[in-house]
């Protein structure tokens, strides 16, 4: 087969970023006056949860001396409903395979799935809340605010969904997403928010965003009865810096990696057109991808393969590394089975190209718009084929860094480099 020719194309954005990690949190924490509000020794729960966010090592650390200089006594807490195969020591290693360790972090990590149903929503919907954190004196919400992969509303992705889904824990996830079914996203989100709120103590919010370069771009600490408003404006902004693929169609995306570091939906719907549908852009939803192939699993996501399921083909060592208990456990939860579905599966790129180039339409494989990625929150610097050429030329934030070049393959038929 006569492939595509590529080449290494750079996404010029206009990035914000948050140079002095340690300082802005100091400043944050100072906005809100809490020397009234945190007595010595009062004990201080702070909500760490699965995604790879930027810095977050540092900005839990950060956050951990702020409240020390209180004369609080904070602990971590693990905050991602089923992450780990809805095991506690399970989670606790994720977030230390990010560096939040008790030894970094200057705190101890308290890791259980037990919940405590706190109350219940207008809707007679209980709450749950991780039995460690309610049992602190007061809880912080440290969380990335996103658009969420499955919802939209004025709130997707943030300090509620971490109230939730995250301090929620495999049980609270597990009912919400079924509650969801009968009711909707914002219903659920504010009702059980504002009774998390009431009832657990919560005394701050550490909202974060991040760039098109998957870097820190602001944090702001927010005031419990802040909350909503503030995460509606957070939202904004991460709408406007998230990253985005530059082109509108695209008949094969390949994808090195998919993980829960990256995304909750293992590669983010909001960057690859899926939110609504598995295997195709809904009408005014872009970019139109045809086919996605996967390539791999990240180490950080340690096994979960939810949302493989997007994807039309997927290399088999992908599926290799699949923990398939951990995968349906996590998509059951988010009532997404779809997500654990496995692609068909080929033993090197060649043999996944060559099927994938041949379903793309009345396309010569050679002639195909190809994109390939590390992931999708890496999107500064991606691989594309040579049919994008003229809309290029025509688009000022883009810029080639070399020449187009003929694919590479090693001895096992697989792609060599990026």
């Amino acid at each position: 087969m006569s492939y595509p020719r590529m080449m290494r194309v750079r996404q010029n954005f206009e990035a914000p970023t948050v140079d002095d990690i340690t300082g802005t949190v100091h400043e944050q924490v100072a906005r809100l006056n809490l020397a009234s509000k945190v007595k010595s020794g009062d004990s201080v729960a702070i909500s760490v949860g699965s995604r790879g966010i930027a810095n977050i090592a540092l900005i839990v650390k950060s956050l951990v001396a702020e409240l020390k200089t209180l004369g609080a006594a904070p602990f971590l807490v693990p905050a991602m409903g089923s992450h780990g195969g809805g095991v506690a020591e399970n989670q606790r290693k994720i977030i230390e395979s990010y560096g939040v360790t008790e030894e970094y972090t200057e705190a101890p990590i308290k890791a259980s799935m037990e919940t405590v149903e706190v109350g219940q929503t207008e809707d007679g919907v209980p709450v749950l809340f991780d039995k460690f954190a309610f049992e602190a004196k007061h809880v912080a919400v440290v969380g990335r605010v996103k658009p969420h992969t499955g919802f939209v509303g004025e709130i997707e992705s943030g300090l509620h969904k971490m109230m939730l889904i995250g301090l929620g824990k495999h049980k609270g996830a597990s009912l919400y997403h079924g509650a969801i079914v009968h009711y909707n996203w914002d219903r659920i989100v504010r009702s059980v928010g504002r009774a998390v709120i009431e009832k657990c103590g919560v005394l701050l919010g550490l909202g974060i965003v991040e760039n098109q370069y998957d870097q820190t771009a602001r944090i702001e600490a927010v005031a419990p009865d802040k909350f909503v408003e503030r995460e509606k404006e957070l939202l904004k902004m991460a709408k406007k810096w998230m990253p985005r693929l530059p082109f509108e169609d695209i008949d094969l995306l390949i994808v090195d990696k998919i993980g829960k570091n990256i995304s909750g939906a293992g590669m983010d719907t909001n960057v690859i057109g899926r939110k609504f549908n598995d295997h195709s852009a809904v009408d005014g939803e872009y970019p139109r991808i045809t086919r996605i192939y996967v390539r791999d699993l990240t180490d950080e996501t340690h096994g979960n393969a939810s949302g493989v399921g997007m994807a039309e083909y997927v290399h088999k060592k992908a599926i290799d590394k699949m923990n398939r208990e951990a995968t349906y456990i996590n998509c059951m939860t988010g009532n997404a089975p779809s997500g654990a579905a496995i692609p068909i599966t080929f033993d090197n790129d060649r043999k996944a190209l060559d099927a994938a180039l041949k379903t793309v339409g009345l396309i010569e494989p050679a002639d195909s718009k190809v994109v390939r990625i590390h992931d999708t929150l890496d999107l500064g610097e991606i691989l594309v084929s040579e049919a994008y050429s003229s809309e290029i030329e025509k688009k000022e934030e883009l810029s080639i860094l070399g020449p187009v070049r003929d694919l590479e393959f090693d001895h096992s038929g697989n792609l060599n480099g990026f």
